[in-house]
């Protein structure tokens, strides 16, 4: 199966110019292709995974891909996809930005080897360009009619869009221009989103070189479809907000449960999407959700597959570890400190001073009842758990054998609601 017809199977390809002609250069030469990536945040989200997956996916098959932080076009804001103009971030902030982007796609894509990546931030030739130079010799290509008819643009007319943001497509489009001519770069990539922007930077090629060069059909571009859910909901939003390759922004743990929780429904779609595994796998996964859906394979694979390639093995034996304590029967005490941090991330907590405490003065003093009544009822109810083991003791004093790592004790109380103890 050649890389296209791969692409295909997986559900990968929503556009591409030339089919024939990208199939044919493909199979004749090592392809140089980009992927540019704008710093609006600190870290890249589960929803850029998919292009870069499928840079990698080019690289494997012996291509050459150009990562491309946008520390310019991320100074200008892109239109596509957005109804309202994007609050622009200072220099500083941009820059910060970009620096962080970029070792996060360092380890996701080979940089040594006969095709090792190449990592580009386009502020390297557009942030030289004087704005006469940008106007004659890059302006005078674009007709306001064509920039209009750009659905990122012509979705905005109504509500308003600023010049500023009006020009992005151009400047990306120089971003094409530039790597076709000082590397050969010959193939751009993207989100279905993008697809005006990657067009006009064929079109600036083609104008560039003029009728007569062979170069006019010499580039490409491709985009991938946009990950959507069965419910048509949009791939990667939670209600706590996106879901982060940043792992102090979301954890190895939050990641791999919001896999994990992935829909029967979806699960088959996205293995195809996300992971390297061969048509067989994943056609043998399929049968697991169709016959023993219970069980979760699929969805078990997919959170292995997709952690362990964002954060590492290590990292997924901590989100195992974390969620076989607290869904799978295993001990809460087996747990290191570090994998108590990021199980209990976002639960209550409170800072104790003391050595040792009252049990019922420490469920007081940590906020988890709010009367000494209340604790000595919940006791004895058998509603508190200490480190996952049930405590019915009303005299019992909290201190140094419920202390995990010698750092925290874990409260809970009825079936669901936690509490983290941090001895100060």
């Amino acid at each position: 199966m050649t890389l296209l017809e791969d692409l295909k199977h997986r559900g990968l390809v929503n556009q591409m110019t030339n089919e024939e002609g990208l199939k044919e250069l493909l199979d004749k030469e090592q392809v140089k292709l980009y992927c540019g990536f704008d710093p609006t945040g600190d870290s890249l989200h589960i929803g850029h995974l998919l292009t870069i997956i499928t840079l990698r996916r080019f690289q494997l098959a012996g291509h050459k891909p150009y990562p491309l932080v946008g520390g310019a076009t991320g100074l200008i804001g892109d239109p596509s996809g957005k109804s309202v103009e994007r609050t622009l971030n200072e220099q500083s902030v941009v820059e910060e930005f970009s620096d962080k982007i970029k070792g996060q796609l360092m380890r996701f894509l080979d940089f040594e080897g006969d095709n090792a990546a190449e990592l580009m931030n386009n502020y390297d030739w557009i942030g030289q360009m004087s704005i006469i130079d940008f106007l004659r010799d890059t302006g005078k290509h674009f007709g306001v009619n064509y920039m209009l008819a750009k659905e990122s643009v012509e979705t905005r007319i109504q509500s308003g869009i600023s010049f500023t943001e009006f020009t992005y497509q151009i400047l990306q489009s120089l971003d094409f221009y530039h790597l076709y001519k000082e590397h050969g770069v010959k193939l751009q990539i993207g989100g279905s989103d993008q697809w005006g922007n990657i067009t006009a930077g064929l079109e600036l090629i083609r104008r560039m070189y003029g009728k007569e060069e062979e170069e006019r059909e010499a580039v490409f571009g491709f985009t991938i479809p946009l990950v959507t859910k069965a419910d048509g909901k949009k791939f990667g939003k939670t209600e706590g907000g996106a879901i982060w390759l940043d792992a102090d922004k979301t954890s190895p743990y939050e990641f791999y449960q919001f896999l994990l929780n992935t829909e029967d429904s979806d699960v088959i779609k996205f293995l195809h999407y996300f992971t390297f595994l061969t048509s067989d796998e994943i056609d043998k996964l399929q049968t697991e959700v169709e016959e023993r859906p219970h069980e979760r394979a699929a969805q078990k694979r997919l959170a292995e597959e997709l952690t362990t390639f964002v954060h590492g093995a290590t990292a997924l034996s901590q989100a195992q570890n974390i969620t076989n304590a607290l869904f799978g029967g295993g001990s809460l005490k087996e747990l290191s400190k570090e994998e108590v941090l990021q199980g209990f991330k976002d639960v209550p907590s409170a800072d104790i001073s003391e050595n040792t405490m009252p049990l019922i003065d420490l469920l007081i003093a940590a906020g988890i009842a709010p009367s000494k009544r209340q604790a000595r009822e919940d006791i004895k109810n058998g509603a508190i758990s200490i480190n996952g083991e049930r405590c019915q003791e009303l005299d019992k004093v909290v201190g140094t054998e419920e202390k995990l790592e010698n750092s925290f004790t874990i409260i809970r109380r009825g079936k669901k609601k936690f509490f983290l103890i941090k001895w100060v």
